[in-house]
Order: C-alpha cells, then structure tokens, then sequence
C-alpha cells in the first residue's frame, strides 16, 4: 500500500483526480472516455484473454460505462499516467454492499502500453483507500483465477490476503472457472 504522505484526495483540490499518487490518479469513466478506452482494450486483447474480456466497440462501452456511472452498486475508475501519457487500465468495484457488510467486489485490468510499470498497482492503492474513504467500505474482495500469475502478483503486492478458494465460481469464455478469494479490509491498511 501506499504511504499516506503519497495519497492526495482530489475531492478538496483543483486536480481533475479522484486521487493521486506519483505518477497516476484515479478517476470516474465519461461516456467521453470510450474512444480511448476501446483503442487501448483492443491493442490489449492478447494481454486480458482468458481472463478478461473488456469493450471493444462504441455500444458496448456505452452499456458498460453507463452501469459503472449509474448504478449505485457499482463504482468504477480509470487509472490515468499524471505525464499525460492517457488511460493506463481500469478498476471497478461490482456488489457494492452497504449496511452491516460495507463490501465490494474489485475487478482490474492493465492495458497492454502500462503493463508491468507499477502503475496499476499505484492505482489499486489509491481505489483501495479511496474505497475505505470517500466510500465508507470495509472490506474489498477479488476473486482471480489460479492461473491468473499478474492479478494474484498485484493482489499480493497490494496488501491483499488470500482467504480461500471457490470452485466453479463465475461464468467466464464459455464455462464456469474456479477462482482464488483475495480480500483486504480497512485495517489491514498501512499509514
């Protein structure tokens, strides 16, 4: 996780972030952003398959887009270089749940030109702790397939513990796949 002193909330500032760190800040998906987002999920198409399968064309990007911006339960961030270098992956927290649980599910994904520079997981700090923030949750969850090498790498790297694992759990490239249970809470966080 990220030291306090690197996490900056752009709630009370003039930065266009939600957050930021050193050299990415987090924000919420525009309908305007589909142009890029779509180029950038095309040029990744062999770094997300199997695991992943985000919009490739303008109507499914605007469904897509539309629920993270509309659906209360669900809250979704672009990852952005600060260096103008564009939108570096994306990180959606799904099943939002208030009440007693104060939990979400995080799915994620690098683009292929970010890949392996750090900076998803500067960007997963800063929606974890914007997430236990500005959110008011408790608890976040991701559930990776075991041969998802990257995404248990950046789990791991990002503070998250291994809690258990579920078989035939979600419904991915034509067949139910068995997933790891990652989850993090609010007080595991370090300052």
């Amino acid at each position: 996780m990220l030291p306090a002193e690197r996490y900056r909330d752009g709630m009370h500032g003039t930065t266009p972030y939600l957050a930021e760190g050193t050299t990415v800040g987090i924000r919420h998906y525009t309908h305007e952003d589909g142009a890029e987002f779509i180029a950038r999920a095309r040029e990744s198409k062999a770094l997300h398959q199997p695991w992943l399968f985000p919009p490739v064309n303008a109507a499914s990007y605007a469904s897509y887009a539309g629920r993270l911006i509309e659906d209360p339960t669900k809250a979704g961030f672009l990852v952005c270089e600060r260096d103008g270098g564009g939108i570096a992956g994306f990180i959606n927290i799904n099943n939002i749940v208030e009440g007693a649980f104060q939990c979400g599910a995080l799915g994620y994904g690098a683009f292929a030109h970010a890949a392996g520079r750090g900076l998803m997981g500067e960007g997963l700090d800063l929606v974890v702790r914007y997430a236990f923030g500005g959110l008011g949750l408790h608890r976040l969850e991701i559930n990776v397939q075991p041969d998802n090498a990257a995404s248990i790498a950046l789990a791991r790297r990002c503070g998250f513990r291994l809690e258990g694992f579920s078989p035939e759990f979600l419904f991915i490239d034509g067949a139910w796949r068995d997933h790891e249970r990652w989850a993090i809470t609010a007080d595991m966080i370090r300052t």
